[in-house]
């Protein structure tokens, strides 16, 4: 098994090779969309960075399934300014864009703003220690579920329901690097819809179309939790909506689209 979910094309700076981490739960030849999601946040990152600057807002569409396959993944500000500034992300196989990505990056307070304590964010979502590893309702061997730990302080897969989950990264989303705090924010808060079903696995679909993630600080540590929530619709259209934190406190929300159907 591969010791990161991409790989890095030595001749392209811009091409990555898939491995068998990045598979999700509905099709053995698909990837979940947190790795996607997550080398979107590894290219926006890297695209013309300017010190003191971070991203706030990364809004992620999924045009289609993605391949398990050769990634081309780019970058480019395309409205730069002295305080903010947007940069578009496009992934894509060989049969072209498999998701894009619009991301703010905000210019950091210089110094910090003196804001009265009781208006910020607080409150913690305490880490449980190691329990036994939680199913994942998959049946392939290897796949996203196998590149990460999860550990519930409630809920679980086989309880339907709101949870709150604690996501970690066992392996680089690429190979060589360190995972950054917003790729693995991106890749944990896309689990929201999963961690958090109110559905029968054997049963239904809901995939989700899209992944916004605001973060209003970035998280410290190796660990993301996610108070997660998912509301269906009987007409098939759902939402799934997580408040995100770190050991910390909290740094800030996600939230999917969700496509309801019945499988089969």
């Amino acid at each position: 098994m591969a010791d990161a979910f991409y790989l890095p094309d030595p001749a392209d700076p811009n091409r990555f090779e898939s491995t068998e981490l990045t598979r999700g739960p509905w099709s053995p030849d698909a990837q979940h969309a947190g790795p996607p999601s997550a080398l979107l946040g590894h290219v926006i990152e890297r695209c013309e960075p300017r010190d003191g600057f971070q991203v706030g807002r990364v809004a992620v569409e999924i045009l289609g399934p993605v391949p398990l396959a050769p990634l081309t993944a780019r970058a480019e500000v395309v409205r730069s300014g002295r305080s903010v500034e947007l940069i578009q992300a496009t992934l894509s196989s060989e049969r072209g864009p498999v998701m894009q990505a619009n991301a703010w990056r905000l210019k950091l307070s210089e110094p910090e703003l003196d804001l009265p304590v009781e208006f910020l964010p607080s409150g913690t979502r305490p880490l449980p220690t190691a329990t036994e590893p939680e199913v994942f309702p998959s049946d392939q061997q290897i796949g996203f579920h196998t590149g990460i730990e999860y550990r519930f302080a409630s809920g679980s897969f086989g309880r339907p329901g709101p949870a709150v989950c604690w996501i970690r990264l066992k392996y680089p989303i690429v190979a060589g690097t360190t995972p950054s705090p917003l790729e693995r924010t991106l890749a944990a808060a896309d689990s929201g819809n999963g961690v958090s079903s109110v559905l029968d696995w054997s049963k239904y679909l809901f995939i989700n179309t899209d992944l916004t993630v605001t973060l209003h600080r970035q998280p410290v540590g190796e660990w993301v939790c996610l108070d997660a929530v998912t509301h269906p619709q009987p007409h098939g259209i759902g939402l799934a909506e997580s408040a995100l934190f770190d050991e910390t406190g909290p740094i800030g929300r996600s939230t999917q689209t969700l496509l309801i159907a019945p499988r089969g």
